[in-house]
């Protein structure tokens, strides 16, 4: 029997599939520390126009995005990577 209410459960679970959280590319290899010497990492990072991708679109997590960030200003400073 049909009830109004019953067949939305249906559609939330997900069958035969986990879903899984994905993890962050320096939280699975286990850096702490990013580089701004670097420069094949931090080039993956940002757009060929130079701008830094975001998290959502990188998959980091907030602590090294903050860190990804700080380490491509100071490669642009000294000069490892353009400005654009």
């Amino acid at each position: 029997m049909n009830s109004r209410y019953g067949d939305n459960n249906r559609n939330k679970k997900q069958y035969g599939k986990a879903l899984r959280k994905s993890r962050c590319r320096f939280t699975r290899e286990g850096i702490t520390y990013i580089d701004y010497k670097d420069i094949a990492t931090l080039q993956k990072l940002c757009t060929a126009q130079g701008k830094i991708f975001s998290r959502k679109r990188s998959g980091n997590s907030a602590k090294h995005q903050r860190m990804v960030k700080k380490a491509i200003k100071r490669a642009r400073y000294m000069a490892l990577l353009p400005y654009n």
